[in-house]
C-alpha cells in the first residue's frame, strides 16, 4: 500500500467474503486504519474517534476487538515487529550459496514494500522519540536485526569482529536510504548493485546471482 492511499476496508474489497450480520468493519480494518494514521499523522492521531470517523462507523464497534486504545497501540507494535523485524531476520536466514547471494536476499526484503513497510518503521521510530519504553523496544528490534545480519556474515567465514562491522555498515546504510529519503530512481540504484556488493562483502559477485536478483526486481515492478 502506498503512503498516499487509504487502506481498503473488508466491506469494500470485492475479493473478500461479505461480512456477517450487522458487522461493518473487522479487527484488521481497525488495525489497517490505525497503521495508516500512524504513518501519515503520527501516534498522537491514533485515536478511537478519529479512526471510527475515517471508517464511517460507531466507535462502540472498537470494543468488539480491543479493550482500550493502549490495547490497539500494542497490537500495532506487534504488527510492526511481525511485518518488519521478523521479515528482516527471515531474509537473512534464507539459504544462499555465497555471501553476495545472502546480501541480495537481504536487499529483497527492503525492495518489496509488502515485505518491509518503511513508512511504518519510521513512524514507529518517530513515536519512540517521545516514549522511553517504546524506544527500548525499537532498540531491541534493531539488535535482533543486526544479530541476524551478523550471523549471516559469520556463516560465510568472516571473523566475529569483521562480521559485526559489516553487518552494521549494511544495516545502517539500508535504513539511511529511507531516513534521508534519498531521491534516486530504481535504475540508478540497481546500477550500483555490483559495486555495493563488493563494498559490503569484499568479494566479487557472480553474474548469475546478480541477474537473478535483477529479474526478481523487474517482476516486483510488474505486480
Amino acid at each position: 500500500m502506498a503512503a498516499t492511499d487509504s487502506p481498503v476496508l473488508h466491506r469494500n474489497d470485492p475479493d473478500r467474503e461479505p461480512l456477517p450480520g450487522h458487522t461493518k468493519v473487522t479487527r484488521e480494518d481497525w488495525l489497517a486504519t490505525a497503521r495508516d494514521t500512524l504513518v501519515k499523522d503520527g501516534a498522537g492521531e491514533v485515536k478511537i474517534l478519529v479512526l471510527a470517523n475515517r471508517m464511517g462507523v460507531s466507535r462502540s464497534s472498537f470494543y468488539w476487538y480491543f479493550s482500550n486504545r493502549d490495547d490497539l497501540l500494542q497490537a500495532l507494535l506487534d504488527d510492526w515487529e511481525t511485518s518488519n523485524t521478523a521479515r528482516v531476520v527471515e531474509h537473512c536466514e534464507r539459504r544462499a550459496t555465497t555471501i553476495n547471494e545472502a546480501v541480495l536476499n537481504f536487499f529483497r526484503c527492503f525492495i518489496d514494500p509488502s515485505r518491509f513497510d518503511r513508512g511504518l518503521d519510521f513512524a514507529v521510530r518517530e513515536w519512540s522519540r517521545r516514549d522511553e519504553a517504546l524506544r527500548a523496544r525499537v532498540d531491541a528490534a534493531d539488535m535482533a536485526r543486526l544479530a541476524a545480519v551478523t550471523a549471516m556474515f559469520l556463516r560465510y567465514g568472516y571473523t566475529p569482529a569483521d562480521a559485526h562491522a559489516r553487518a552494521r555498515i549494511l544495516y545502517f546504510m539500508q535504513l539511511g536510504y529511507h531516513a534521508l529519503d534519498v531521491r534516486e530512481d530504481i535504475d540508478t540504484r540497481l546500477s550500483r548493485v555490483v559495486p555495493y556488493l563488493r563494498g559490503f562483502t569484499g568479494q566479487e559477485p557472480e553474474t548469475e546471482e546478480v541477474a537473478r536478483f535483477l529479474d526478481d526486481v523487474a517482476k516486483m515492478a510488474l505486480t
